[in-house]
């Protein structure tokens, strides 16, 4: 059930078509969406924890909560709110490997960067923002993130459902895949985290189409969500499911007009 080495949809994005590769022109946008999917994909790239990611994204946002975005470089804080976040939840991301992952990121056609004057500069700028970013959160790093209660939800829900119905759909999956997208949004805290779980669980269901045995439907008294939280209701969930279906609404708006083709070789 361990959710490393999952990428989301949003995240998916760069993917082959034949011989072609989309990627994001980054450099081309400094909208608040935008530079949370590139500190998302940087840390995909990372293959940091998703606790990491999260935190991440999360400092991201209470970042430029406080201030104006037009303030700072914002992907210079996205980079550096991934370093001070892999020390938060014990995920040791070497310096070096963050500043080679944004740089490429950043700079898809150019080659990495060489132990310069480029480089060092670069590397003591993240250094300032790390102690910036602290100052500017009230160095509160630590979060309660939905994982724990969707981890815990999943666990539950595969023993209720049939063994059949859980092998075929990648609820799962789906449901941690949804988790992560919706820290594109800088409200993803605000809500109950136990709440946003069982909520990416329901949309993961209303996806397939599948309904939960033995138990009414979320209109019920006795729908799935309730027998794992009571304080849950089809409108808590619904808020959170809005949130969800705007973040990938703002998809086509902010990033398709940022993807790129490229060439790439076969592979057979």
């Amino acid at each position: 059930m361990a959710a490393n080495g999952l990428a989301s949809p949003l995240l998916r994005r760069e993917q082959k078509e034949g011989c072609i590769q989309r990627q994001i022109e980054y450099m081309k946008s400094d909208k608040h969406y935008v530079v949370a999917h590139f500190v998302l994909e940087c840390g995909k790239k990372l293959d940091a924890k998703c606790l990491t990611i999260a935190t991440a994204a999360t400092l991201f946002h209470q970042f430029f909560g406080a201030t104006s975005i037009a303030s700072y470089d914002p992907y210079l804080i996205g980079s550096t709110c991934l370093y001070l976040a892999g020390k938060v939840e014990d995920d040791h991301l070497k310096l070096r490997d963050v500043i080679n992952v944004v740089h490429s990121t950043l700079h898809r056609t150019l080659e990495p960067l060489p132990l310069g004057d480029e480089y060092w500069n670069l590397r003591d700028a993240m250094v300032q923002a790390e102690l910036l970013i602290l100052r500017m959160v009230q160095f509160q790093v630590k979060f309660e993130h939905p994982h724990k209660y969707l981890l815990h939800y999943l666990k539950s829900l595969r023993d209720w459902i049939s063994t059949d119905t859980w092998n075929k759909y990648p609820i799962a999956k789906t449901s941690w895949c949804i988790l992560l997208d919706l820290y594109h949004d800088p409200h993803v805290l605000e809500t109950d985290p136990a709440v946003t779980a069982l909520a990416t669980i329901q949309l993961a269901l209303e996806t397939f189409g599948i309904q939960v045995p033995f138990v009414g439907g979320a209109e019920s008294e006795m729908a799935w969500f309730k027998v794992f939280y009571r304080k849950a209701t089809k409108e808590r969930l619904w808020e959170v499911m809005t949130r969800i279906i705007e973040v990938y609404a703002k998809e086509s708006d902010l990033l398709e007009p940022l993807y790129t083709s490229h060439a790439t070789a076969s592979v057979l």
